[in-house]
């Protein structure tokens, strides 16, 4: 293969990244707003004190459980609801549509129950430390968790809905909404969590009370919006007519969807895991890791918004039966993303000493979350590449692969190197971060090989596929 050959094979045309960019750009406005006001939420809660702070992360830690959970579960049924817009299929798109609403009412249940009666267990797997601090540290858990758990309904719903929107083309209704949602987030969180206008100053709860009122508000523009254009959005016209959904398309999503929703769950609660390792280190280090997590959302933005590209894209392109145009689209994104993210990590890494001071809290904290973000801002190439492979994959089908690809190499590869180093070695938590980090270039090896292979590339909506 020449040079113009490999050119082309990874650089698009002005119509490719004209197409991108409609996608991409309203998802990367509503996942930077959202990760901006996650980042000012953090700040608020963070001036009220280190322990607050400490214990919104760890509820925060297990609530992304329970986001990465939907999510996996309504990718089930969008995998083909997007495979279905490819071949025109609307009465297909509806009926993923109400499998998802299904799952998403069934999910939000458990999750619930768990977490109402379950709160102490869970919260004391992060805290390893005993005494005052811990005591104080369960107590605001408690408090935040108590209030957050009412917007998990609205959360589920309003994803069932923005979801389908996207798979059909539709991005910027789903992006309005966030934003709107999320500046109301940010106005109560300043009015409650200090006591502003006359409120009462409740901290870490009024966090809590505030991102709640915001998940309603969201769902409310979503559902609204959507039935009011009903001839644009022809899925949700008639949609709740009937409850009932194929059990022919039940269970062709339970037997892809499946290991999806697994993934989520195991691959989410391995990042867990690996927190909880890292809690060892004490509590500064958890605090640390959640100042990381923060910024590095904010940062992220680019190349996770591609991982949707790569779906929608990808995806239709599939349900049409245009694999040479699928393949090729996978190349291009992904190579989009490397180079988006070569330099957006240089950029977080010039400025990473800096970004913490803004957060009041010890010194220590501020030092361990600066060179953590270093690690993140080096690495951030690599995630860019794992991240559009794991996104190719699914695509197609292929969910066992990613599977294996994702939450098992998470278990079987980053939480032992983490449980290892944090039990066996006296090692500091950046050198044990970095270990634990590094080891994505060795799944992005594995995940341009499978790309490669085109294992993933079928159209699974065609009877005769």
């Amino acid at each position: 293969m020449n040079k113009r050959n490999i050119l082309s094979m990874f650089i698009g045309d002005k119509d490719f990244y004209k197409k991108t960019a409609l996608i991409v750009v309203p998802i990367i406005i509503q996942n930077t707003v959202s990760n901006v006001v996650n980042f000012l939420d953090n700040v608020m809660v963070g001036q009220v004190g280190t322990l607050q702070m400490s214990a919104v992360a760890i509820i925060n830690q297990l609530l992304f459980v329970f986001n990465l959970c939907i999510f996996g579960g309504l990718a089930g049924p969008g995998i083909f609801s997007t495979q279905y817009v490819g071949a025109g299929d609307n009465k297909g798109v509806q009926n993923c549509f109400r499998l998802k609403l299904w799952l998403a009412l069934i999910m939000t249940g458990i999750a619930m129950f768990i977490f109402l009666c379950f709160p102490t267990p869970l919260i004391n797997i992060y805290l390893k430390e005993s005494g005052k601090s811990a005591v104080e540290v369960m107590y605001y858990a408690k408090e935040y968790l108590s209030v957050m758990v009412w917007g998990l309904l609205p959360f589920g719903l309003t994803c069932s809905h923005a979801m389908t929107l996207r798979e059909c083309g539709e991005t910027r209704l789903p992006m309005i909404a966030s934003v709107t949602a999320i500046f109301v987030n940010l106005v109560f969180n300043w009015i409650l969590i200090f006591g502003n206008l006359g409120f009462p100053r409740l901290g870490v709860k009024g966090a809590a009370i505030a991102t709640v009122l915001s998940r309603c508000i969201e769902f409310l523009i979503v559902c609204i919006a959507t039935h009011v254009q009903q001839e644009k959005f022809m899925f949700i016209k008639h949609a709740y007519r009937s409850v009932k959904v194929p059990l022919t398309l039940v269970k062709n999503v339970t037997i892809k969807g499946l290991p999806l929703l697994l993934n989520e769950f195991l691959w989410s609660s391995g990042l867990a895991a690996i927190l909880a390792c890292y809690s060892l280190r004490g509590i500064d280090a958890v605090a640390a890791c959640n100042i990381t997590s923060t910024i590095n959302n904010i940062f992220n933005v680019v190349f996770l918004s591609m991982g949707n590209a790569v779906s929608i894209m990808v995806g239709q392109a599939l349900g049409a039966n245009d694999n040479k145009l699928a393949k090729d689209l996978a190349w291009k994104l992904m190579a989009t993303a490397f180079l988006s993210s070569v330099v957006i990590g240089a950029i977080m890494f010039l400025i990473a000493p800096a970004i913490p001071h803004i957060y009041n809290t010890e010194f220590e904290v501020r030092q361990m979350a600066s060179n953590l973000l270093r690690v993140q801002a080096v690495m951030m190439p690599f995630f860019s590449i794992t991240h559009c492979c794991y996104f190719t994959l699914r695509a197609g089908g292929r969910t066992v692969i990613t599977f294996f690809f994702d939450c098992a190499f998470t278990w079987v590869c980053a939480y032992s190197v983490a449980y290892l180093l944090t039990h066996f070695t006296v090692w500091s938590i950046v050198v044990i971060y970095a270990c634990v980090q590094g080891l994505d270039i060795l799944k992005g090896i594995i995940g341009i090989t499978l790309v490669q292979n085109g294992v993933w590339i079928r159209n699974i909506v065609d009877d005769n596929a």
